[in-house]
């Protein structure tokens, strides 16, 4: 066989002659302090408000219970296998979602596509913190404020069922047309909307809502200032506590009279609805969302995992315990609400409703009703803060890293400098969401930023690493990192199921696409276009991103596009003793001859993981006989 080939001193990183290896080395990077900061993140990451405000309300409206069927088989067709695939596609490489497409530069632009929709993402995600923390200094009175009329806010319309329960019932009390104390306060007073006309006429700025962006963006930022190494610190609590806040919200709910009213209408099983593909749409959406796969956090946080930490358990762990949260979540809301018809005297399906309607209205007015208001409203509030807090770590994070580690030698020293620079860029575009009409502009980015982009994004990127980079080579990555081989039914998602599904989802995304709209209003013509362009943009980025790496490259057309979509010199595990079978000397300043001779002088003897590289070793030797013969 050849001599391995020595690098000469002039390819070797400028930093290594002063004889440590500079950034090749990963430790400059930064890991988690321990396993558990890992699985915490992932956990908070995942579990976020849509677990509240999006999932109990979009099983009752399609089918109840019969709901939970579509969305665990959803859950095993396009949720678990591209967790798997994320996580390893991090762990394996140790890059951040941009740099990770050495994998295959020609698609480089689908790390372009995610890293903008997260940060469209980031920028009104903070902005409902914002709105949380508004309520949650609110609730820190002896008497809420929503509780009763009778305030500069509030207009004619509005009536306070406590009156109605006081007064005489005998009269029938007509309340079609009325509004309830905390609707008015939350859009007169918090949003002060009527401020504005329309999207087109955000209004002033709302100075207190200003503020508590920016103590939000404050509390993020100090965060995540020593990236993974305090926010993994910081999970431990915000994604614990909201568990513990839940159960209490939970135990009270279901003690109230009348809960169990709610819970009927939140489980009782419709089957006749499974028939209809808009159900199965929705568990899907609903899964896509809710597992933050195609955002790039889950590739981000894997990526400061050591090469051997075993994703596949944490798989199951964070996507079972995600989905188990979000039924619980559920009957939260639903015994409160059941206890609120009850109360108020009408359906339940009157006052139940899904996202900030939820959260700012419907549930702070139920904790009116309730004795020790203020307590119950400031937990959940409180609660929100925590689940909002660590999804928004995620998305901070994902940026940092992916643009560190494109820069590494100017920006990985200066990552702090760097990460408040992030922050306080998203915190000046988002000044807009904090005007009067700044609601129109927070439900139009909601809506489009993360839509078809998204899907677009994960798509491409399954497809890539099943069909470019090859089937066969990934699932040998990650038998080398966990020792085993991805089963048949991983192969068979990854491949067929998972893509298949998702098209099928963006198909139908297009085909029943519905204009945005808030309430009765109904959005101009440019808001839309405007919307529709967050979405295309991200797609964009794709072509966008295989000219650049085409142009890059030497020869004709198609020699170009073959080199560009095989993996760069330099892929593969980041650090050396990791670097076995085809991986072997393809990093700058490598001159060890076989890794395992450096793993066997450090650690001495062969662990399990040697045994694994020789065995992929063999395989691979075996399969080259096989193409020659």
């Amino acid at each position: 066989s050849l001599a391995q080939p020595v690098t000469p001193d002039l390819l070797v990183s400028p930093r290594s002659q002063d004889g440590d290896l500079g950034s090749e080395c990963p430790e400059d990077r930064g890991n988690w302090t321990g396993q558990l900061d890992f699985l915490l993140s992932c956990i908070g990451y995942c579990v976020g408000l849509g677990n509240v405000w999006r999932f109990p309300y979009r099983a009752y409206t399609n089918g109840g219970g019969a709901f939970l069927v579509p969305y665990f088989i959803m859950l095993a067709i396009c949720g678990i296998p591209i967790f798997f695939m994320e996580l390893s596609l991090g762990q394996f490489s140790s890059l951040g979602p941009l740099a990770v497409w050495k994998i295959s530069p020609l698609f480089k632009g689908i790390g372009m596509g995610t890293i903008l929709i997260v940060s469209l993402v980031a920028i009104y995600y903070n902005m409902i913190i914002a709105y949380v923390l508004f309520y949650l200094f609110a609730s820190l009175t002896s008497d809420l404020p929503w509780q009763h009329c009778g305030n500069w806010w509030n207009t004619d319309l509005c009536l306070d069922h406590h009156v109605i329960k006081a007064g005489n019932t005998t009269f029938p009390v007509n309340i079609t047309n009325t509004v309830s104390p905390s609707e008015e306060y939350w859009s007169r007073y918090v949003l002060h909307i009527q401020g504005s006309s329309g999207i087109g006429d955000p209004g002033r700025i709302r100075w207190n809502l200003c503020l508590c962006l920016l103590l939000s963006w404050t509390i993020v930022y100090l965060c995540i200032l020593k990236g993974v190494k305090s926010s993994g610190k910081v999970v431990y609590f915000t994604a614990t506590f909201p568990y513990l806040i839940l159960v209490m919200l939970l135990i009270r709910g279901v003690t109230l009279e009348g809960a169990w009213k709610g819970i009927q209408f939140y489980l009782t099983p419709q089957f006749d609805h499974l028939l209809s593909s808009k159900v199965w749409i929705e568990a899907a959406l609903q899964i896509f969302y809710s597992l933050g796969v195609g955002f790039g956090g889950l590739l981000t946080f894997a990526s400061y995992n050591t090469f051997h930490q075993n994703i596949y358990r944490d798989t199951f762990i964070v996507t079972l315990g995600n989905a188990i949260t979000s039924i619980l979540a559920g009957f939260a809301i639903f015994s409160v609400l059941g206890y609120m018809s009850q109360e108020l005297g009408v359906p339940v399906n009157q006052v139940a409703k899904a996202g900030p309607g939820l959260a700012f209205v419907v549930y702070p007015q139920a904790m009116t009703m309730l004795p020790l208001s203020p307590f119950w409203s400031f937990l959940f509030f409180f609660m929100l803060l925590t689940l909002g807090l660590d999804s928004q770590f995620a998305f901070m994070e994902t940026i940092v890293t992916a643009v560190t580690d494109e820069f590494p030698y100017y920006l990985r020293p200066k990552k702090a400098s760097f990460s408040a620079v992030i922050c306080i860029a998203l915190f000046l575009m988002g000044l807009i969401l904090t005007t009067e009409g700044g609601m129109y502009w927070l439900v139009l980015l909601d809506d489009y930023s993360a839509g078809f982009g998204l899907m677009v994004v994960v798509i491409t990127t399954c497809l890539v690493v099943t069909r470019v980079y090859g089937m066969k080579r990934f699932c040998r990555d990650i038998h080398m990192m966990l020792g085993f081989k991805p089963g048949p039914y991983f192969r068979a998602c990854w491949m067929v199921l998972s893509p298949a599904t998702m098209m099928a989802l963006l198909v139908y995304n297009i085909v029943k696409y519905q204009p945005s709209e808030y309430g009765s209003y109904r959005f101009p013509a440019w808001a839309e276009v405007l919307g529709i362009l967050m979405g295309v943009l991200s797609c964009l980025m794709i072509p966008m991103g295989m000219v650049v790496a085409v142009l890059q490259e030497e020869g004709t057309l198609w020699e170009r596009v073959q080199q560009a979509s095989r993996p760069a010199m330099d892929w593969g595990p980041s650090l050396e003793e990791n670097r076995t079978s085809m991986y072997v000397a393809s990093l700058a300043g490598s001159q060890s001859p076989k890794p395992l001779v450096v793993h066997m002088r450090k650690y001495g003897g062969i662990t399990s993981y040697e045994n694994t590289a020789i065995e992929v070793d063999r395989e691979m030797e075996e399969e080259e006989e096989e193409e020659e013969s």
